[in-house]
């Protein structure tokens, strides 16, 4: 029998590590709920004691989904612990994810403490948890430059102590696939309870193999993978949730195991966390990258067009991408709108929602013929992103020309009051950015403005990032529009009001 791989998310904790891609607490309910219909097996929801919101949004999370279990991140402290359990209450199915590093560069210069003083608080972590729930992970942080006979003992005590899985990770992608596959080998064979015990991996991606070396354990007998969707994470990111699963599932004739995921909601929840993050996918992404079943070359075309196996070694509908889909445009009515929203995953919460949604819907097919899934998903952010709103965009005009200097004119509503102010620039997104920051005083600095088109033609939406930073604190803001100048005033006009929230969420490892 094929055994069963099982996928931990962790997009949603590891995920949100990278700077610039926190989430509300809606946010990542929203994904949750996509990881769930995905069929993922465990999602990381956060880290609870890193500050009220993250602990009320592990909290919602928990809440929220039914069918996959709720991880909490802890570290090796009663305090991590204690406010893991109490964040997960609400789940059906909990874990608490407890760590402390094990390397010697990790224990010395930033722990301070002894290998036996690490042992011994690695074991009253797990047993602490154990208070909690039955289901207990353990990581040896760094595991990737530890000493293996280190290792070796501190496992095999966790396991005494209750751990039911032994997460490995490589924390700063050192690793090379083959050590990594070996070094997972060598703990499953050399430590006396190995059998009691789950074998897990968490590989970063700082030279490009977190993928590889994820693999590579899974060979040889890692039955756990921790992965984010579209790789995200902090630095250069993780193991990419979509290209494992796939990887396993086109490689059967390699992999003794499978994974319980429906690879068909694989692009949809690629897309939402893109949008969510405001971290675009590259073209040519594996899996999820819009070029990832397209083919130019003649060559590759014809022999497509012969037989699709030829260049293609894995179907696209198999993992999200439509070839035939309801064509949805100014004629299209509610029940259409409604009923494309249930295909794609998109759950309103109320009446309202959906009716503000289907107008936005009604407001963008009139300037375009087609509304295309991807249009859906940007509306829908935009539809949601209301909620929060303190700083609106009344009306915009901005006057452009060759050999003149750019004007806008912007008129914002901050709450109930509307403030006009005219702005040159540039450009006229620099003209129009300009407007808004003298009218906001904000005082933040732009990290980032990054542009891209929704889907293709003419009259496609611009979907436009931005990063903004503040003392430290970094927010990210989205927009999209058929006019890119208003996709730009929404994305900036988005980040501001998230800037606006209560600053409650710190770094998790902070």
């Amino acid at each position: 029998m094929t055994d069963k791989l099982i996928i931990f998310d962790t997009t949603l904790r590891d995920g949100e590590q990278s700077p610039g891609a926190s989430m509300t607490k809606e946010e990542k309910v929203r994904i949750a709920k996509a990881l769930e219909r995905m069929r993922v097996d465990v999602i990381e929801a956060g880290f609870p004691i890193a500050s009220i919101g993250d602990f009320e949004a592990v909290q919602a999370v928990a809440a929220a989904v039914k069918d996959s279990r709720i991880c909490g991140l802890a570290r090796a402290l009663d305090a991590d612990i204690d406010r893991a359990g109490e964040a997960l209450k609400p789940a059906n199915a909990s874990r608490i994810h407890t760590f402390i590093a094990t390397s010697p560069i990790h224990m010395k210069m930033k722990l301070r403490m002894e290998p036996e003083q690490v042992i011994e608080n690695a074991v009253k972590a797990v047993k602490r948890a154990r208070q909690y729930t039955d289901d207990v992970e353990f990581s040896p942080e760094d595991a990737g430059r530890s000493d293996p006979q280190f290792l070796c003992r501190v496992l095999e005590a966790v396991i005494d102590a209750g751990a039911s899985t032994l997460n490995i990770p490589d924390t700063v992608g050192y690793n090379l696939p083959h050590q990594f596959g070996d070094l997972i080998k060598m703990l499953r064979n050399t430590i006396p309870n190995a059998d009691k015990a789950i074998f897990s991996v968490h590989c970063h991606n700082d030279l490009g193999l977190a993928v590889a070396n994820s693999l590579s354990a899974v060979i040889n007998g890692a039955r756990q993978v921790e992965c984010t969707i579209n790789g995200l994470g902090e630095r250069a990111g993780n193991a990419a949730l979509e290209e494992v699963v796939m990887a396993v599932r086109t490689r059967q004739d390699v992999f003794p195991c499978d994974t319980n995921i429906d690879t068909t909601q694989i692009v949809t929840a690629s897309r939402l966390v893109s949008g969510i993050t405001g971290f675009a996918v590259q073209p040519n992404k594996a899996i999820v990258g819009v070029n990832a079943f397209a083919h130019e070359s003649g060559i590759h075309q014809d022999g497509v067009l012969k037989s699709r196996e030829t260049y293609e070694i894995m179907r696209a509908e198999d993992v999200g991408w439509h070839t035939n889909r309801m064509v949805l445009g100014k004629h299209s009515g509610r029940n259409a709108f409604r009923t494309r929203l249930q295909e794609l995953g998109i759950e309103l919460e109320s009446e309202a929602e959906l009716n503000a949604a289907f107008t936005r819907f009604k407001e963008l097919a009139d300037k375009k013929h087609e509304v295309f899934d991807e249009d859906l998903q940007a509306l829908i952010s935009d539809t949601i992103d209301v909620e929060n709103e303190r700083i609106r965009l009344v009306s915009l005009k901005v006057c452009s020309e060759t050999g003149e200097t750019p004007v806008a004119s912007v008129t914002l509503a901050f709450d109930d009051d509307e403030v006009h102010i005219e702005m040159s620039g540039s450009g006229p997104v620099d003209a129009v950015y300009k407007a808004i920051e003298s009218m906001v005083q904000s005082h933040t600095e732009l990290q980032l403005y990054s542009v891209n088109n929704i889907t293709s033609g003419t009259d496609a939406q611009g979907e436009v990032n931005v990063r903004l930073e503040k003392g430290g604190r970094i927010v990210s803001g989205q927009g999209a529009d058929t006019d890119i100048v208003i996709a730009s005033a929404k994305a900036y006009i988005n980040a501001l009001n998230k800037m606006l929230l209560p600053a409650e969420r710190a770094h998790p490892q902070v």
